[in-house]
Formats: C-alpha cells, sequence, structure tokens
C-alpha cells in the first residue's frame, strides 16, 4: 500500500497517525531522501530504511499520537558503531534527518438542510480540513450542478438524499460529528432534533429558528420525546455569535462558522 492510501486508510477509519519522512541523508544511509512510513496505533505501511532508526521512529510517533496537540519534528540519527541506540547499531556511516507529522482526527459537520443557508455554510467549511456531510430530502438541493461551487473542497464531501427519514443518517455519522438542523421543514427539524437526542456519541446539536419556535420545540421534546431538561440542553438555539445579527444567508453562514471553529478548539475530533 503506497503512504498516500495510508494516509486515507487511517482518514477513513478516523484513527490518529504520523506520517515519517527521511527529510535528508549525509553520506550513506538505508534509503533516500523522501522515502515514507506511515505509523497508525497498531499498523504501519512503507519503510524509511528499517532498523534502529525505523523503530525509534515508530516509538516517538505512537508517544506523538497519545499527545493532544502534537507538533511536528524532526529527529536526527548518526549511523555509526560508536552510538548507542535503542533497537541495534547501524553503522552506514551517515545521518539521517527525520520529520514526523503528526495526521489527526479531522472534525465532522453534518448540515441537515441544504438550503439557501446551508449551502453557504457548507462553502465556508468546505474550506477547512474536515469531513463535511450534506444531508437533504430534496434531490434538487444535492444537484451535482448546485453543488459544483464544493469542486475544489479541501474537506472531505459527503451528500445524502434521505428522501424519508433523513434522522437515519444519525447513526451513520463518525463519533463526535457535529450535527446542525436547518431544513426546510419544521416537522422534519422537530424529528432530527428528538433522533440527536437518542443519538449516542455525537458532538454539538445545533438549531436554526427563533425563540418561538425552540418554545414549542422543548416542550414537544419534554412532553411527546420524554426527554429531560437536562438532555433538551444539549441543543443549542439560535447558533451562531449572538454579536453577529444580520439575517442574509451569507452571514448567518459566517456566524455559524465562526462558533464552530470555536467548538472545533474546545472538543477535539474522536477517533
Amino acid at each position: 500500500m503506497t503512504w498516500v492510501a495510508a494516509v486515507a486508510r487511517l482518514r477513513a477509519r478516523r484513527e490518529p497517525g504520523v506520517l515519517v519522512t527521511v527529510a535528508a541523508v549525509r553520506g550513506h544511509a538505508p534509503r533516500r531522501a523522501g522515502a515514507k512510513l506511515v505509523v497508525g496505533l497498531t499498523e504501519t505501511w512503507g519503510s524509511i530504511g528499517g532498523g534502529n532508526i525505523e523503530a525509534v521512529a515508530i516509538d516517538r510517533a505512537r508517544e506523538l499520537i497519545a499527545m493532544p496537540e502534537a507538533e511536528p519534528e524532526l529527529m536526527e540519527f548518526a549511523l555509526n558503531d560508536k552510538v548507542s541506540n535503542r533497537h541495534g547499531v547501524q553503522c552506514c556511516g551517515g545521518t539521517v534527518t527525520v520529520l514526523l507529522e503528526p495526521l489527526p482526527v479531522v472534525p465532522a459537520v453534518a448540515i441537515f438542510g441544504v438550503g439557501h443557508v446551508g449551502l453557504e455554510l457548507a462553502r465556508i467549511l468546505a474550506r477547512h480540513n474536515l469531513d463535511l456531510h450534506l444531508i437533504d430530502t430534496r434531490p434538487d438541493q444535492l444537484a451535482a450542478e448546485r453543488l459544483a461551487m464544493l469542486a475544489d473542497a479541501v474537506a472531505q464531501l459527503h451528500v445524502h438524499h434521505t428522501p424519508l427519514l433523513p434522522e437515519e443518517v444519525l447513526a451513520e455519522l463518525p463519533t463526535g460529528a457535529h450535527v446542525l438542523i436547518m431544513t426546510h421543514d419544521h416537522a422534519e427539524d422537530a424529528a432530527l432534533c428528538d433522533a440527536a437526542l437518542r443519538t449516542t456519541g455525537l458532538g454539538s446539536i445545533g438549531l436554526i429558528g427563533s425563540a418561538a419556535k425552540w418554545a414549542r420545540f422543548r416542550q414537544r421534546l419534554a412532553t411527546e420525546g420524554g426527554h429531560d431538561p437536562a438532555t433538551i440542553a444539549r441543543i443549542t438555539t439560535p447558533i451562531g455569535l449572538p454579536e453577529i445579527t444580520g439575517k442574509e444567508p451569507a452571514t448567518i453562514a459566517v456566524s455559524v462558522a465562526a462558533a464552530l471553529l470555536r467548538t472545533f478548539e474546545s472538543s477535539p475530533p474522536h477517533g
């Protein structure tokens, strides 16, 4: 498996990892600069030459995986018989510099309702390194030509057309996914709120709407859904930054995206 495929596999599994690259070589060494190794929690793919270099790099990579905010770092190895190594002697005679780059689990966001606000929000979030799920019951809202503006997205897009029960997508979302409910139908929003509160492992839950809408929903979630006040309080509404009061779709989207970025910083993604 190529290192590119290995990185993609870790992302798909939502597992952290480290990309290890031979950054520089002076003299003789097992591999040339550019050789790569991908280290996961329990597996590795590729090689930077085996022996002490690779073993030490794997050990350090797994230490970085365990750190919440690990930064890229360089390691230097002298390959001669005078160096005391943890995993045996390599005496090729050269010096190798290795770069370790953490591959954290990226955030996941699910937008239920890709109308005017939902699409503007998707445009902003698509510029970030995350998994972005777009869910709508209306096929025209998810048409390829409408989503063409997201073609150069940094995010990985997952499009779900759910003509009957959009709440079923909740069970398919990755652990820690942040949910934003903004469909065209208040009944659909209410059903999604109820289902989201019953779905374990989600991150934040946000609902677009007015105070009057939330008052009705809150009563319904308590009386019909049987949710206690603490559970209902998991839903944030209104969404976005309160100091941004504009009503235009793009303004609302900027506000919601900014609040979500704050949430990312305070609640790291789960693998």
